[in-house]
């Protein structure tokens, strides 16, 4: 199982989007531990959104797709229609 995961940093009020083959749970730490250089100064992130695939390269086009949006009012909105992503 593969995720396109978004998190948010209330700090830099910026929103990160990456993919990654762990749980979204497990990379978020990762992101809170300092061990992502590029998120390091907006700790503490917390996870806003992820959707599964089951390929590789359909969660990163995915965060590709994402990225090439270049709009908080487009994540805002996919935030928003996904809440069921996340488990109870």
């Amino acid at each position: 199982m593969f995720y396109t995961y978004i998190i948010f940093s209330k700090s830099k009020n910026r929103y990160y989007t990456g993919y990654t083959s762990s749980t979204p749970q497990d990379r978020l730490n990762r992101h809170n531990n300092g061990m992502t250089p590029s998120t390091k100064s907006g700790i503490p992130w917390e996870l806003v959104f992820f959707k599964s695939f089951d390929s590789k390269s359909d969660a990163i086009k995915f965060e590709n797709f994402i990225k090439r949006q270049k709009s908080q009012i487009f994540i805002k909105k996919l935030i928003a229609s996904n809440k069921n992503e996340f488990p109870e």
